[in-house]
């Protein structure tokens, strides 16, 4: 049995684990556009999302089964971006699910609990990102009721990692 909660300290390497994973899920997708999992991804995505633990603009919830994280979820509020366009709102940053509870509903459960703190926090909408090929996730989230608002372009402008020519 599945089991939804906030996340805690005691799941930072869990969440270090799931963090790289994404990276590397990324990566394969489009090698130019994002960052490899190098060596420490771990230690680091999972010190970058301790320290989203205690913002009280940002919420972690994992998946447990049987003990074990099997999935979590990043949003957090998002404040008026001239940037984008938008007015405030809630940001989905992350979800991720293991290989093998897939496809049973734990992704689901993972957004709904975000979306219900969301709403908790009073966001008037929630908005994400993910990768153009990730098609499983754009059909979940179509089906969660979210609707494409933007495409992401990118161009290289140099081989260089630094970004200089």
């Amino acid at each position: 049995m599945t089991v939804v909660r906030k996340a805690e300290r005691r799941d930072l390497p869990s969440l270090g684990r799931l963090g790289a994973m994404l990276m590397r899920t990324h990566y394969a997708f489009d090698p130019q556009r994002f960052l490899e999992a190098e060596e420490g991804a771990e230690r680091g995505y999972a010190s970058f999302l301790g320290s989203m633990l205690r913002s009280d603009d940002n919420v972690i919830f994992v998946a447990e089964d049987d003990g074990a994280i099997t999935g979590y979820v990043w949003a957090a509020l998002e404040p008026l971006s001239w940037k984008e366009l938008r007015g405030p709102a809630g940001f989905i940053h992350d979800l991720l699910v293991v290989e093998e509870a897939r496809r049973g509903g734990t992704a689901k459960q993972l957004m709904n609990a975000a979306v219900a703190w969301l709403r908790e926090q009073r966001a008037p909408r929630v908005i994400l990102w993910t990768a153009a090929p990730n098609e499983a996730a754009r059909t979940l989230f179509t089906r969660l009721g979210f609707r494409e608002t933007m495409v992401e372009m990118t161009m290289e402008l140099s081989e260089s990692p630094s970004g200089t020519p």
